[in-house]
């Protein structure tokens, strides 16, 4: 009934640029905050970044400040995820995730599938 499907992954050079999206249903984006998460091989899924439903608050991991931005459009129920001063320890399978706002950085109560990005040197 909850929908989350990311897109945009690929592979890009290091610095370079890459914005990932999440196509959410209504009720997910109306209802839930929206984050990043992101897991690479033989790691744990790591948090990087949460939004809340109205965009007003935002939340990012330490690794990614300054560098991630995530954002949302309420008319197209998407969320974003700019990453600029990419680096190849950014390397990782993406998820789109939501949640309630309290809990989103620990907690999401759906995911995406997924989508890879791979940063080369």
């Amino acid at each position: 009934q909850v929908q989350l499907v990311e897109s945009g992954g690929g592979l890009v050079q290091a610095g370079g640029s890459l914005r990932l999206s999440c196509a959410a249903s209504r009720r997910a984006f109306s209802n839930y905050a929206m984050g990043w998460f992101r897991q690479a091989p033989g790691k744990e899924r790591e948090f990087v970044a949460a939004i809340s439903w109205s965009g007003d608050s935002t939340n990012y991991a330490d690794s990614v400040k300054g560098r991630f931005t995530i954002s949302r459009d309420n008319a197209k129920n998407t969320l974003y995820l700019l990453m600029n001063s990419l680096k190849p320890e950014d390397t990782a399978v993406y998820y789109c995730a939501a949640a309630a706002w309290v809990v989103i950085t620990h907690s999401p109560a759906y995911w995406g599938q997924g989508t890879q990005v791979t940063v080369s040197t």
